[in-house]
C-alpha cells in the first residue's frame, strides 16, 4: 500500500481482541482519545466497545441504549463521546465511561422534510426529501469546534447541517436537496478546521464542500468517491470512500455503474489534492475495505477504518461471514 507520494502502510492483522459471544457485522463510527484509547460503535447488537491502542478490549457501554440504526461516534475536547442514532432521530452524549450526559433530538420524532423511507431504492428516497428540515431526521455525525459548539449532519432523510452551542441550543442550519453548490445529497460527516471552516462530506454527491462556519458556501473538493468519514491529523485529511455497485447510481452521475467500485480511503491536503489512496475489489482481503463508513488516526497516526459490510454486502450473500469490518493500519 505505497505510492511516489511515500505513503506506506501495514495491515495490523489480528489486532482486535473482540471478547467473546460479542458481533459486529457493522462498524459504523470509530473514535481514539487523548490516551489512544480506541472508541467503536457497532450496529448489530449496537453498543460502544474499547480498545487499548495495542487491541485489548478494555469495557463496552449502552447496550440497550440505541432504539434505532447507530451511525456515528465522534470525541469531544472534553473527553465526552457522542453518539448519533439515525433509526431514533437523535444525537447523544456520553461520559467516556458511558453514562448520558445529554440528548439532541427528540427520540423517535424526525422533522418533515418530504421523505418517503418506502421508495425501493437509497437514490429515490433521497429525491423525495422536497426541503431541509429541522433537527433531526436521520442524522447521520457530528463534530465538536475547538470551542465546544456541536455541528451536526442531518443525514439520511434531511439535507442540512445544524449547529449548536455547547450546551445544545439550536443556532442555526443551513442546506436544501441538491446538488447546486451548498445543497446537500446525504451529507455524512463533518468536521471543523482549526481556521473556522467546516468541511462536510456530501457523500451522494461525491464531494466534500466546505463552508464557514455560519453556514456561507466558500468551494467544494471533487474527485471523491462516495466520502462516508472525514478525519484531520497533523494537516492532511483522511476519508473513507464508500464502494459502488454494480447498477447504483449518485447523483454526480446519473448513469448506473457498469461495474462494482471499490471501496477506498484517500489522504488529501487541506487544498483538496488526493496525495494517496488505496483499495480495491479484492474486498475482504487484509488492508483491503469492502463498505468503508468511518475513520479515526491515534496520535502515531495509525489508522482505524470501520465497514459497514452486512449492510452492503453480507446481508445480499455477497461476502463470507468472516469477511472484515473493523481494520487498524500502521505507517511503514
Amino acid at each position: 500500500m505505497a505510492n511516489k507520494s511515500g505513503f506506506r502502510y501495514e495491515v495490523v492483522e489480528g489486532w482486535e481482541q473482540l471478547p467473546a459471544g460479542f458481533l459486529h457485522r457493522d462498524v459504523v463510527g470509530v473514535g481514539v482519545d487523548s490516551r489512544d484509547r480506541v472508541y467503536i460503535l457497532t450496529r448489530h447488537d449496537p453498543r460502544v466497545i474499547v480498545y487499548e491502542k495495542d487491541g485489548t478490549f478494555v469495557t463496552s457501554w449502552a447496550e440497550g441504549m440505541f432504539k434505532g440504526r447507530t451511525h456515528g461516534i465522534r470525541m469531544g475536547p472534553d473527553g465526552s463521546v457522542w453518539c448519533v442514532d439515525d433509526g431514533d432521530h437523535c444525537v447523544r452524549k456520553f461520559s467516556p465511561n458511558g453514562e448520558l450526559l445529554m440528548t439532541l433530538g427528540t427520540p423517535g420524532v424526525p422533522s418533515d422534510t418530504g421523505y418517503n423511507g418506502d421508495l425501493p431504492d437509497l437514490y429515490s428516497k433521497l429525491a423525495s426529501i422536497t426541503h431541509g428540515g429541522a433537527p433531526f431526521n436521520k442524522p447521520t455525525n457530528i463534530a465538536v469546534a475547538p470551542d465546544g459548539e456541536l455541528y451536526i449532519t442531518d443525514g439520511y432523510a434531511n439535507a442540512r447541517v445544524h449547529r449548536f452551542t455547547a450546551e445544545g441550543k439550536l443556532i442555526q442550519s443551513w442546506g436544501e436537496p441538491g446538488i447546486a453548490p451548498g445543497q446537500f445529497n446525504l451529507p455524512h460527516d463533518v468536521w471543523v478546521l482549526a481556521d473556522g471552516r467546516v468541511l462536510v462530506a456530501d457523500r451522494e454527491n461525491d464531494r466534500i464542500q466546505i463552508f464557514t462556519r455560519d453556514g456561507k458556501y466558500l468551494d467544494m473538493w471533487t474527485g471523491i468517491q462516495r466520502p462516508t468519514g472525514i478525519y484531520l491529523h497533523e494537516g492532511l485529511l483522511y476519508v473513507s470512500e464508500n464502494c459502488y455497485h454494480k447498477g447504483q447510481r449518485t447523483f454526480s452521475r446519473p448513469t448506473p455503474f457498469e461495474d462494482d467500485q471499490p471501496g477506498r480511503v484517500a489522504i488529501m491536503d487541506l487544498d483538496g489534492k488526493v496525495l494517496h489512496r488505496w483499495g480495491n475489489l479484492n474486498r475482504c482481503e487484509p488492508g483491503q475495505f469492502a463498505a468503508p463508513h468511518c475513520i479515526a488516526l491515534d496520535s502515531e497516526g495509525s489508522i482505524y477504518v470501520g465497514e459497514v459490510v452486512w449492510t452492503e454486502w453480507g446481508s445480499k450473500g455477497l461476502v463470507p461471514e468472516d469477511c472484515h469490518s473493523f481494520q487498524k493500519f500502521v505507517r511503514k
